[in-house]
């Protein structure tokens, strides 16, 4: 009978273990930069490992033509923000030895 209260508690610990490395996760996934550009660098982006936009770069010339221009910021931002969802994919991979558990990257303010 007391067997089975070994293994919650080994459950338990792991679950505190991967709540420990998902708040260090988190630090780090602030502290990264993706960038994604469009319009041959007309427009760079720069979104952090969770996906939220920190950086907008846009050329001056680009004003000239608005449509063009927001469609390249839409083009710049979008591929940052693959470029980020690539990483936290990586990243919940290796943090979760490649099990997928729904709603983990939700949890870490992504959208993986």
């Amino acid at each position: 009978m007391l067997g089975g209260f070994g293994n919650i508690a080994g459950i338990l610990k792991s679950a505190k273990d991967l709540q420990g490395n998902m708040a260090k996760l988190q630090e780090q996934l602030a502290a990264r930069r993706y960038e994604g550009s469009a319009g041959g660098g007309i427009v760079l982006a720069t979104v952090d490992g969770r996906g939220t936009l920190v950086d907008i770069k846009i050329d001056p010339q680009a004003a000239s033509d608005v449509e063009l221009l927001e469609d390249l910021i839409k083009a710049a931002v979008g591929a940052a923000s693959a470029k980020s969802q690539e990483g936290m994919k990586q990243d919940l991979s290796a943090l979760t030895g490649g099990l997928n558990i729904p709603g983990l990257a939700q949890m870490l303010g992504g959208g993986a």
